[in-house]
């Protein structure tokens, strides 16, 4: 009886002990046990991690987190490509919104390759292709170039004079070859310095279109015009013609700033440009933005300017976007 009892006994513990292993590593495989455990309980694996439905896999934890990230890293870049072009075009950003998605926006204008700003560097790119004549610079619309030429020395000779602004020297912005110096800033201003961020233009001025009048150039300036510090209480007259559209509306702001610490006494800078007739309208592929002559307000106040007159060049076809000049200091 008690040799019957013993092994009986010895049966059972095995029993149990076979079992609570069993029990135990399924329990730790699943990685649910923790060593203070004292009583091992059987999970079924279903309930433990329930098979996915056909369909629902996005309602898993790790995909549905996944997901929000996702989402989440879409909005801040989003943000920071609007807070990027709030800053750049601070005028004008809202307009061109409204015609170019933001996507496609940001890379043409504020987007930076090799450490190049695009919005320039496409600007020069084109530039390259356009020949240093006066056809080029006037975009094959060279039967109009007389007609302005004489508007703008009309405008001129409003602000320029005894009680006005000297004849001393005057700065051409965006000079190209020299077309406005020529036929408007040198019969009037004792002498003259230029500024292009092309060679060739600079070149082709010196050493053949301005003749006689490059010996009264006291110099010529190969800079991007956004980068350019003039010096201060230099010019009697400040003039750009067809090179603020290059600029974005910071730069702009900011290089007017500059410009008027450069003014002599009355001196006077003046902005003539293509102005759209509503909004702004910005073309891709010489880097050029057209803006409402209030979107040019806009900038010109922020830079803290006063405007003294606003004229609208007359003679040009209805086909060509309105030209406006502007007389500020």
């Amino acid at each position: 009886m008690t040799l019957w009892f013993l092994c009986w006994y010895a049966l059972i513990c095995h029993s149990v002990s076979v079992e609570h292993k069993r029990r135990s590593f399924f329990w730790n495989w699943r990685g649910r046990h923790h060593p203070s455990s004292e009583a091992i309980l059987p999970i079924p694996f279903s309930f433990l991690h329930p098979r996915p439905k056909a369909g629902e896999l996005i309602r898993c934890g790790s995909f549905k987190r996944t997901a929000e990230k996702r989402t989440l890293n879409r909005s801040v870049t989003r943000g920071l490509l609007h807070n990027t072009l709030r800053k750049e075009f601070f005028a004008s950003y809202l307009y061109l919104l409204e015609q170019i998605p933001l996507v496609k926006l940001y890379p043409v204008t504020c987007e930076y390759i090799k450490g190049e700003k695009q919005f320039y560097y496409r600007a020069q790119n084109f530039y390259k292709d356009v020949p240093a004549s006066e056809e080029g610079m006037m975009g094959d619309f060279v039967e109009i170039s007389e007609i302005d030429l004489e508007g703008s020395r009309q405008f001129l000779k409003k602000f320029v004079g005894p009680g006005k602004a000297g004849t001393k020297r005057a700065l051409d912005c965006g000079c190209g070859i020299g077309r406005v110096s020529k036929g408007v800033l040198f019969p009037v201003f004792e002498s003259m310095e230029m500024l292009d961020m092309m060679e060739e233009f600079i070149l082709h001025a010196h050493e053949c279109y301005l003749g006689d009048y490059a010996d009264r150039v006291e110099a010529y300036y190969l800079y991007n015009l956004q980068e350019f510090i003039p010096p201060t209480k230099r010019y009697d007259v400040i003039w750009l013609q067809w090179v603020a559209c290059h600029l974005t509306d910071k730069d702009l702001m900011e290089f007017l700033m500059r410009a008027k610490q450069s003014l002599r006494p009355n001196g006077v800078i003046f902005i003539k440009d293509n102005m759209a007739r509503q909004g702004c309208k910005l073309d891709p592929i010489d880097s050029s933005i057209i803006r409402h002559l209030d979107i040019m307000k806009n900038i010109i106040q922020t830079a803290g300017l006063t405007i003294l007159d606003v004229e609208k060049q007359e003679g040009f076809p209805e086909v060509i976007v309105p030209v406006w000049m502007i007389a500020m200091r």
